[in-house]
């Protein structure tokens, strides 16, 4: 018999392009950079190069300028690039005028974002928020983007929900909007009936930046099987699970993670998962403390926090990944400045991170580093909860 051979997707080749301003100066747009470049992988192309320009506001019509664009055209043309992707959102009119010019697939931030979600969205709930926030950004840009939706020329920013070109009816486009809304709707209905059903357990969530660790720690916890993988926004959907240490039950939720720039279409499409956040008892901020941008990382989902709940409801800091610092002790007569990734334990314990970001914990879900102190931290607290909640069930204790 003859043999079957498996005939593989070409990989895309992609360049990134990002601007330096007064918002954001080179060193940011540098970091900036590298995590589109997380981002442009996790969807499945590979990064090539990456372009910067320095301006004090986006171009109107280019983003980058004319002269800058006909440098990135000749690379592109030169190098048989697949699709040049944009650190930040870009206006309908920059769409047209930056593939007119380029030739090539064009897709912004939120739109690659967009198709990560619509590439890990696995339920019909996930699906149809996605859904809904695709349609969202695509409204403004039907005429530019509607013939590149078709299914059969694949590759990333592509996943959209439309087939045919008789969609590109815009009245159409609000009905399905609408559609996905009312369905949202009565899913959301479904899900305040399932935390209803619940009863009066502690609520404890899990918060962060994407890919901080959140689903290690709820299968950790819960002896679940949370999916979990090294890429972004690997979990879309809310998980929760009744969780009991010693005596004491609680739910603890694993929501989806937030990231720089998210698209406030997506925002408002996962209003169950935000939620999830606004009902909780008590909010686990999980932090990758092995990331370079740690600190920035914790801003920004405070801010996102504080949009969604009107309130700074964080209860705890939990600095995950500890197991990536590699302790070396130093000789006595060695001067060299200490690093942070060479601090043992004890010594984040003292840190200024501890100091500065208190009440928190050190851990390593993955290694199980100071696991039964987060364990006992997590106990404390819910019980302080609990006990005011069920005032007749000291026997648990």
């Amino acid at each position: 018999m003859p043999k079957l051979i498996e005939i593989q997707e070409k990989q895309e080749q992609a360049i990134l392009i990002g601007i330096i301003n007064q918002q954001q100066n080179e060193r940011q747009v540098i970091e900036f950079l590298d995590e589109l470049a997380f981002l442009t992988k996790t969807a499945g192309a590979k990064p090539i190069k990456t372009f910067t320009q320095k301006l004090e506001t986006p171009n109107p019509k280019t983003f980058v300028g004319t002269g800058k664009l006909n440098e990135i055209a000749f690379y592109v043309k030169n190098n048989n690039i697949d699709v040049v992707i944009f650190d930040d959102e870009l206006s309908p009119s920059q769409l047209r005028n930056i593939e007119k010019t380029l030739e090539c697939k064009i897709l912004d931030r939120t739109n690659l974002i967009l198709d990560i979600f619509a590439k890990h969205a696995q339920t019909a709930h996930a699906k149809a928020q996605v859904e809904l926030a695709q349609y969202q950004y695509l409204l403004p840009r039907l005429t530019r983007m509607w013939t590149h939706l078709e299914r059969q020329k694949g590759g990333i920013g592509l996943r959209g929900p439309g087939e045919t070109e008789l969609e590109t009816d815009r009245r159409i486009i609000r009905d399905k909007i609408s559609r996905l809304k009312e369905q949202l709707k009565k899913i959301d209905k479904q899900k305040a009936t399932q935390r209803k059903n619940r009863g009066k357990l502690v609520r404890v969530a899990l918060v962060g930046y994407t890919n901080v660790g959140k689903s290690t720690i709820m299968n950790l916890l819960s002896k679940s099987d949370v999916y979990t993988e090294n890429k972004l926004f690997a979990t879309l959907d809310t998980t929760v699970r009744k969780v009991v240490i010693g005596n004491l039950p609680f739910l603890l939720s694993d929501t989806v993670g937030f990231i720089r720039k998210l698209p406030t279409h997506l925002i408002v499409s996962f209003k169950s998962t935000l939620d999830e956040v606004r009902e909780a008892d008590i909010l686990l901020h999980v932090v990758d403390i092995s990331h370079p941008n740690f600190e920035e990382q914790i801003n920004i989902v405070t801010r996102t926090l504080h949009e969604i709940t009107q309130s700074d409801k964080v209860n705890y800091l939990i600095f995950n990944k500890i197991d990536a610092f590699t302790y070396i002790k130093k000789d006595d007569d060695d001067l060299t400045p200490k690093k942070r990734e060479n601090f043992s334990l004890e010594e984040l314990e003292k840190s200024w991170m501890a100091k500065n970001n208190s009440p928190c914990l050190f851990l390593s879900a993955k290694k199980k580093i100071n696991l039964e102190k987060f364990k006992n931290l997590l106990y404390d607290k819910v019980k302080n909860i609990h006990v005011k909640r069920f005032p007749y069930n000291d026997f648990l204790y």
